[in-house]
Order: C-alpha cells, then sequence, then structure tokens
C-alpha cells in the first residue's frame, strides 16, 4: 500500500493531492478486478472440466446436459458445485459426482472441492442447452 506522503520531482516531501488518491483508489479497484477475473479464470478452468465429464449412457457431457446447477470459486481457490443426475436411479449416482470432484481437484487454481449431488429441482430436458438437444436429435 502506498505511504501516506509522496515526494515531488525535485525529492521533497508532500502530502497526497486529489490527483494522487484519484491514482491510488483506480490501482485498488484494478487490483479487485484482477482478483476478480482470478476466480473468474478458475470457473472457467472448472467449466471446461466438467466438459469433459459424461453420463456413459449419453453422448453429451453433463454442463450441456443442464446436470450442473451451480459453479462457486471464491478468491482462494476453493470450488463447490452443485449438479444433479437424469434420476435418482441413474447407475453412475455412485461413480459420477467422485470423478467430476477428481477431475476439479487436478486443476492447479484449486485449493478444495466440494461436489453436492441435489435433486432439488428436478432435473428435465429443458435444462439441456441447443447444443445437447441438436445433438440428441431433439431439435
Amino acid at each position: 500500500m502506498p505511504s501516506a506522503s509522496l515526494s515531488n520531482a525535485a525529492g521533497k516531501w508532500r502530502e497526497p493531492n486529489d490527483e494522487d488518491k484519484e491514482r491510488n483508489r483506480t490501482m485498488s479497484e484494478a487490483v479487485e478486478t484482477t482478483e476478480t477475473n482470478g476466480a473468474g479464470a478458475v470457473e472457467a478452468q472448472v467449466v471446461d472440466v466438467l466438459k469433459t465429464c459424461y453420463d456413459p449412457e449419453i453422448p453429451v457431457d453433463i454442463y450441456e446436459l443442464g446436470l450442473v446447477y451451480r459453479v462457486e470459486v471464491d478468491d482462494a481457490g476453493k470450488v463447490e458445485v452443485d449438479m444433479t443426475l437424469t434420476s435418482p436411479a441413474c447407475p453412475v449416482a455412485g461413480t459420477l459426482p467422485p470423478e467430476v470432484e477428481a477431475k476439479i481437484n487436478r486443476l492447479d487454481a484449486v485449493s478444495s472441492v466440494q461436489v453436492d449431488l441435489v435433486w432439488d429441482p428436478p432435473w428435465n430436458p429443458d435444462r439441456m442447452t441447443d447444443a445437447a438437444k441438436l445433438r440428441l436429435g431433439l431439435l
């Protein structure tokens, strides 16, 4: 953080003026934006990983299928994911969430991962992206 007094061109100390204060405010905002973009960049990496996870019975990734309800990443790299399955009787109920967790955990910027399997709201085909619907012949 900058000190409370500054030196001018002659090397003499002076109190910060309004221009200095504005520059410091702008720099602080830039740091906050960089931190936000950092978490946003990690979130984008998490989404990329989610797009590598598939229900073996459906040739569309879980993200495009709309099985991922929430992805949250904090500044410390803690990732939380809420996801569902196409039905509670899905044969991959015991294996898909741990696979998702393990893949996300491999990202360098991730410090911890929590994947929660949720059933509310229930999944339905309306949650799929148009690309997923097209791939499955529903459009």
